[in-house]
């Protein structure tokens, strides 16, 4: 399995790599190395987003009301869980963001579950793709406060309920709201990577029989991870569209 994970980065690298590094020139962004600006973990993650839009093309060309198929089971199955976290944390007008949340939760389950896989390692346990689901996210939520509020009144969200100490409640909720991307990338990437390196050590040490106990260990860990990162992003959703009483 890493073999064919590494060969399709090798076959992107050679396809894509004189163009996105010409981009990320272009945007000021070194690259280390040039002819391979693509790693294996952002093939993953490209494996990860294909199966998952080809999951949801499938769910939606098989509907049916009366004979669902597994497809549509799973999906409704996951869209409930979804709807019910969104609605007791959010509250009325919850519809909108149920979308984002549940390609949060599978995109981030997925990518943590291809760590089971023999010899390919876990996507999240690169810092750098934590930091690419926590970017948007942050992007997200502050983008729907806005269209909540207003320019205006998302910015009054900031500066607390007592008017006469805002100057000092301002700085601290920008630098709190702001240090929710580090929060999100760290929390991710630190259990996923001590959860890879665990397996690895004992899979090192004694290959037959106890490694299983530490796959079902990282599977655990995986699930955790991806409801814990969804229910931080409904809760950041629920702090920002939130109206001022």
């Amino acid at each position: 399995m890493h073999e064919l994970v590494h060969s399709l980065t090798r076959l992107l690298n050679h396809i894509f790599a004189a163009p996105l590094t010409a981009l990320l020139a272009a945007l000021g962004i070194h690259v280390t190395r040039p002819n391979a600006p693509i790693n294996d973990g952002l093939t993953e993650e490209l494996i990860v987003a294909a199966v998952m839009l080809l999951f949801f093309i499938v769910t939606r060309l098989t509907l049916n009301v009366e004979k669902p198929g597994t497809a549509q089971n799973i999906a409704e199955v996951i869209h409930e869980f979804v709807s019910d976290q969104a609605d007791s944390i959010i509250g009325h007008g919850f519809e909108p963001f149920v979308p984002y949340a549940t390609m949060i939760v599978v995109f981030v389950l997925s990518c943590n579950c291809m760590g089971l896989l023999p010899g390919v390692h876990t996507p999240t346990a690169e810092p750098a793709v934590p930091l690419g689901i926590a970017i948007p996210t942050f992007l997200y939520y502050n983008w729907e406060g806005l269209r909540a509020n207003g320019v205006v009144g998302y910015a009054k969200t900031f500066l607390g309920p007592i008017w006469w100490i805002s100057w000092l409640i301002a700085p601290i909720e920008i630098i709190s709201n702001l240090a929710r991307v580090m929060s999100l990338t760290i929390r991710l990437y630190a259990n996923m990577f001590a959860s890879d390196l665990l397996t690895l050590v004992f899979f090192s040490m004694i290959p037959i029989g106890i490694p299983v106990i530490f796959l079902g260990l990282h599977l655990f860990v995986a699930l955790i991870q991806a409801y814990v990162f969804m229910l931080l992003t409904l809760i950041y959703l629920s702090l920002a569209v939130a109206h001022e009483h």
